[in-house]
């Protein structure tokens, strides 16, 4: 385990395609028919199942209309992913700590 900038246990963050991913394999439903029946091209879905591109607010809304998935977890997950994942730039990390280090003057 990892840790972050406060200092506190850090998990894998978990994208959001994951579980859509996992879904949609549970429900049997082919990544190009799914696709096609949500309106999405199905590179830009399986870039989103593989994690590699985020899920936006209107994307959430057409999971939550073909799967019944709440639109704000799913939004919610994506935040998370990104916070979690911008914590584990050490880059970001180091100007943080200078952050931190001014501001407690």
């Amino acid at each position: 385990m990892k840790e972050t900038a406060n200092d506190m246990p850090s998990f894998r963050p978990y994208h959001p395609g994951e579980l859509l991913k996992e879904e949609l394999s549970h429900r049997n439903f082919a990544q190009k028919d799914f696709a096609q029946r949500i309106g999405l091209p199905y590179s830009s879905l399986n870039e989103i199942l593989n994690g590699k591109k985020a899920v936006s607010v209107e994307i959430a809304l057409r999971m939550e209309a073909a799967l019944g998935i709440h639109a704000d977890l799913l939004v919610k997950m994506q935040s998370d992913y990104d916070l979690q994942t911008a914590l584990t730039n050490t880059q970001l990390r180091d100007q943080l700590s200078e952050i931190r280090r001014i501001s407690a003057l």
